[in-house]
């Protein structure tokens, strides 16, 4: 029996964008490459990523545990889906010159990171 768990993180300041092109990089990966992917990546939006990621490994833990009564190794899962999707968005004024205002979008994204135990034949 297949188990997939996955772990949402909400309102992480970035944008669903810039938070896609880092989700690219672990996407079908092994669990603990992943991890070590994110951890050597520049991005700012790596450590939130990181921590969805530790926290549906830690869900998938915790249900294999539980409701199947067997033990399940971070070894045996990897990355099946991660998406990023666009949360809502806080308006700003900045001050401009003249009495004018310009509009500042400030950025939110829902990060969502599942993982699957490895299929085997």
């Amino acid at each position: 029996m297949a188990l997939e768990v996955k772990s949402t993180a909400k309102y992480v300041r970035t944008s669903a964008q810039k938070a896609g092109l880092v989700m690219d990089l672990i996407r079908g990966k092994k669990a603990s490459e992943a991890l070590s992917i994110l951890r050597f990546t520049k991005k700012s939006v790596a450590r939130d990523i990181e921590k969805a990621l530790r926290s549906a490994i830690a869900n998938a833990v915790h249900v294999a545990d539980r409701n199947q009564k067997r033990r399940l190794d971070e070894d045996d899962l990897y990355v099946s889906a991660c998406y990023a999707n666009q949360g809502p968005s806080q308006k700003r004024v900045r001050p401009a010159p003249m009495g004018r205002a310009y509009q500042v979008i400030k950025r939110t994204t829902h990060l969502t990171v599942s993982v699957a135990e490895r299929e085997t034949n």
